[in-house]
């Protein structure tokens, strides 16, 4: 065991599952919030993996300033049209130059953007209906050098900042991420008019979950009002039943309610998107990092997507702290809710957090004491193995949002 500043104590409110009003909500992928999520993080990968594979090692550079201004259509039953594109905007900081040898950021940016757009929206008509423009500066000569520092094995952390994560996940919370989920891989494939802009709202209050899911449909499969009402009849179904794995409480899913079928105002899309209809994106104002927004949880402001993997306490710190909080969940006895909050300061190596601050719930006949020393063994060896995320941020393995 190190030196590490760990302190775990008792959590200061009731475990969530115990409090009378639960919110929890889930922006799908297609949701222009997360639409700029995934392209950051997409071209995120696509700079470092550049960067290690021309100059063997990850340079400065930040991509999570990516905005996303809302086109317009005219959809239609059976098929409408885009009539204003949709316009990506690529923001942020990176290092063109290193060593004499230029490496072409924005072709590389330009390129993951696209290939994100054609394997998550495939609705959207890359010659039509989206345009994507890159404007990547320098990084700033401070920021670069507490990045490149040389002299330890371990970066440095780039700002003061913090990450939050939480566990294990309540039942409201695993039905909203898994009904977004589970809609797009396994109820899309048989249903081609479910559009990726699903947002899934949920609400428990006492011993009832309220479900509002938002699901954008596709024209081109949707020939008239009855098609249209039958999908969202398919939809509430099989949120119902997905809902009834995961919990024994009642359960009312509510699809589309802002729908009126009388006048025909209903939510009809022709991308897929709402983003096709005057509803802008920006990276992190969506999901955190487990993919979940959880008022009734602490939260990190922060966000993750787009950021680097190295050294940017906002990315790392976030994904780190969430895989703690699984981690002790899964492999000690007697947890019943878990915060984990990692904070650092600018300047020192990440695996020395100015402190890892853990608070617990434990089940009845476990006391704090009881379970210290394995949640503390799990922290530690977590910190130190804090550079392995990086790698398996680069390969895809973790989700941002």
């Amino acid at each position: 065991m190190t030196d590490r500043n760990i302190r775990i104590q008792s959590l200061d409110r009731g475990a969530v599952e115990d409090q009378e009003i639960e919110i929890v909500e889930r922006k799908g992928i297609g949701h222009p919030d997360s639409i700029c999520d995934g392209i950051a993080e997409a071209v995120s990968r696509a700079l470092a993996q550049a960067y290690l594979d021309r100059v063997g090692k990850v340079l400065h550079y930040n991509t999570d300033e990516t905005q996303l201004v809302a086109g317009d259509a005219a959809p239609a039953f059976g098929g409408g049209e885009v009539v204003e594109p949709i316009y990506i905007l690529i923001v942020g900081r990176a290092t063109k130059r290193y060593e004499g040898q230029e490496i072409p950021v924005d072709s590389i940016a330009l390129k993951a953007a696209r290939n994100y757009l054609r394997e998550n929206l495939p609705n959207l008509d890359l010659e039509t209906d989206v345009i994507v423009d890159v404007r990547l500066g320098e990084g700033s000569g401070d920021l670069q050098e507490v990045f490149s520092e040389d002299g330890g094995t371990v970066p440095m952390a780039n700002d003061t900042s913090f990450g939050v994560g939480h566990a294990p996940l309540s039942e409201t919370e695993q039905i909203v991420y898994n009904t977004e989920r589970r809609l797009i891989e396994d109820f899309g494939e048989d249903h081609p008019a479910l559009g990726q802009d699903i947002k899934v709202m949920g609400k428990r209050e006492g011993s009832t979950i309220d479900l509002t899911v938002a699901a954008a449909l596709v024209d081109t499969y949707v020939p008239n009002m009855e098609a249209y009402e039958a999908e969202i009849d398919a939809i509430r179904a099989y949120v119902t039943d997905l809902a009834y794995e995961y919990t024994d409480r009642e359960v009312r899913v509510h699809v589309n309610t802002a729908d009126d079928t009388a006048s025909g105002a209903i939510y009809l899309t022709t991308t897929g998107t709402s983003a096709e209809q005057g509803d802008d994106g920006s990276v992190g104002r969506g999901n955190r990092a487990n993919g979940l927004i959880t008022p009734n949880r602490s939260m990190s402001m922060e966000a993750t997507s787009g950021k680097n993997p190295v050294n940017h306490i906002g990315k790392i710190y976030n994904l780190l702290s969430t895989k703690i909080a699984m981690e002790v969940v899964e492999e000690v006895e007697g947890i019943r809710d878990l915060r984990v909050r990692l904070l650092s300061q600018i300047g020192s190596p990440i695996d020395q957090p100015h402190v890892a601050d853990l608070h617990v719930i434990t089940e009845a006949g476990y006391e704090l004491g009881d379970v210290d020393p394995e949640i503390r063994q799990i922290v530690d060896d977590a910190l130190a193995s804090v550079e392995d995320l990086t790698a398996a941020v680069i390969r895809g393995e973790l989700s941002t949002f």
